[in-house]
């Protein structure tokens, strides 16, 4: 009978045991979503370019947008969506001389099939012309985009496009 009481205790301690060990952790997943969330776009390539020092010289850009999400083209077809555009910040040593933007395909939401909108999804190129001067320049290029699903919109978002741009 003493036995069967201490094999008794036993278990009951360890079953406190194991269940203040579970408590330890945290109940759920608290990592912060957005450190868990991906990207809806990302900058792929060039990190480095050479450039000849004060003359204009096309550059092109790679893109990807993350699997089941579009964003706006650089026209949007309505004035009220907020278009795809590249700036790169005025005393960085480069200067955006110009952009071509691809054309947007068309998409169609599926409450309303005649609606078309302007959309890139996929991978997508920017073809940019930049004037460096002379010398070694990072810079922070910004990509500001919106970004949506077949049901919703994210709020508006720019990115960080970094390159190191060598004026030679």
């Amino acid at each position: 009978m003493i036995a069967r009481k201490t094999e008794i205790v036993l278990i009951a301690a360890l079953t406190l045991t194991s269940a203040l060990a579970l408590c330890q952790g945290p109940l759920f997943d608290s990592a912060p979503r957005s450190a868990a969330a991906k990207p809806a776009v990302v900058f792929l390539y060039p990190e480095q370019v050479t450039v000849p020092a004060a003359k204009p010289t096309t550059i092109a850009l790679h893109f990807r947008i993350a699997p089941g999400l579009h964003i706006n083209s650089h026209t949007p077809r309505q004035e009220e969506l907020i278009p795809t555009t590249l700036t790169i910040p005025p005393d960085s040593g480069v200067r955006l001389d110009g952009a071509a933007y691809p054309p947007g395909a068309d998409f169609a939401l599926p409450l309303d099939a005649k609606t078309k909108l302007s959309v890139y999804s996929g991978e997508f190129t920017i073809q940019t012309r930049i004037v460096a001067v002379s010398g070694d320049h990072l810079i922070e290029a910004r990509l500001r985009y919106q970004a949506c699903d077949n049901n919703a919109c994210m709020p508006p978002k720019t990115i960080t496009v970094a390159i190191d741009v060598i004026g030679k």
